[in-house]
């Protein structure tokens, strides 16, 4: 799935902190340069909402935002589009900081489905549960569940609530609203049945557009990395360093994004680039690493399971180069290996094990 070239990178753990800020910019400016001129053949603009197919294949914007308020910028990083899938995360977010941990958990769940995000069968399977707020059902049960005496108070939360995420008012794109309000049948589909199920906390019409609000909100790969990084941040945004949500919430959804947020590529995503992450067919990705940051990817090709191509990639290499991998630890300085032999390897297996 990812490029074997950046298996030549210095690579640096997890532990500690980021690389001087000079370098954090040159290794931002080298993933995008790497990467930009990727084949475009190597994905597919989505183009089951009609207006996704407009956008220009070759953009590419990369942005990565540091817990320390500093900000590393690289190619189309100010062309703004809808956030799509992403918003799941950052909802999810704010319905567990207002509801509480057990309450999302209970009507919602938290693991993987293994299948694509928006299977019915999932729902079949699993006695009418979602799953996880990352597919399609679970992000509009999530959305149900957001508190509000009406659609316009919860719309108003939910907008609001995002935009306290980036660090700015994120507006509605209506034209995207316009082209996935009318083909959005399969999302009607899954409320409906959710709904059969007693799993929607309002109407499924009014859930099924409120989700399609928040997909239509634009953003940029800057705006992304600034969300992201408020997770890092333990809820605080490192922008305007207000507290959008709960630290107990951010280490909530950064969990669920471990391992959910890649859909059914999850698991290879974590066992190659090692962050919580989430990906909209926009072409956007989000990729945190609590306490040091977030990248903030935008490039409209997708692979088969609807995750940016370029942005995969140039992932990888900030992962490998900036030591961002959760997993990926340094010896303590003062805990020398022991070069004798095993303490647990008795004389008597030695001799028997020869």
């Amino acid at each position: 799935m990812f490029e074997a070239d950046v298996a030549h990178i210095a690579q640096h753990s997890s532990t500690g902190a980021l690389p001087q800020q000079d370098r954090v910019g040159e290794l931002v400016a080298e993933a995008h340069e790497r990467y930009a001129g990727a084949n475009a053949s190597d994905g597919a603009v989505a183009d089951y909402i009609p207006i996704l197919a407009r956008a220009d294949a070759d953009w590419f914007g990369l942005s990565l935002f540091a817990a320390d308020g500093a900000s590393h910028n690289a190619g189309d990083t100010g062309i703004a589009f809808s956030i799509q899938s992403i918003s799941k995360a950052f909802v999810f977010a704010l319905v567990c900081d207002a509801l509480g941990h057990e309450a999302v958990h209970d009507v919602i769940g938290v693991n993987n489905t293994g299948l694509a995000f928006n299977s019915v069968v999932a729902i079949e399977l699993n006695g009418g549960s979602p799953m996880n707020s990352m597919v399609n059902a679970g992000a509009i049960a999530t959305t149900a569940l957001m508190p509000g005496k009406d659609s316009d108070a919860r719309w108003d939360a939910i907008r609001s609530g995002l935009s306290r995420f980036a660090g700015r008012p994120l507006l509605l794109d209506g034209e995207v609203y316009r082209s996935e309000s009318f083909t959005n049948y399969r999302n009607h589909a899954l409320a409906r049945l959710l709904q059969s199920y007693d799993r929607l906390a309002i109407g499924p019409d009014e859930a099924v557009d409120l989700y399609t609000r928040q997909c239509s909100l634009a953003v940029t790969a800057r705006d992304l990395a600034v969300m992201g990084a408020t997770l890092a941040c333990g809820g605080i945004n490192p922008l305007t360093r207000e507290r959008v949500v709960s630290a107990e919430t951010s280490r909530d959804t950064l969990a669920l994004l471990a391992s959910c947020g890649m859909y059914e590529r999850s698991g290879e995503w974590l066992y190659e680039i090692g962050l919580p992450a989430k990906s909209g067919v926009s072409g956007g990705i989000v990729a945190i690493s609590p306490g040091k940051g977030a990248v903030g990817a935008f490039s409209p090709p997708l692979d088969s399971a609807g995750n940016s191509v370029r942005g995969q990639r140039a992932c990888a290499y900030l992962s490998r180069s900036l030591g961002l991998n959760l997993f990926a630890s340094a010896p303590r300085a003062d805990i020398e290996p022991n070069p004798g032999p095993d303490p647990f390897q008795s004389p008597d297996r030695e001799g028997a094990s020869r």
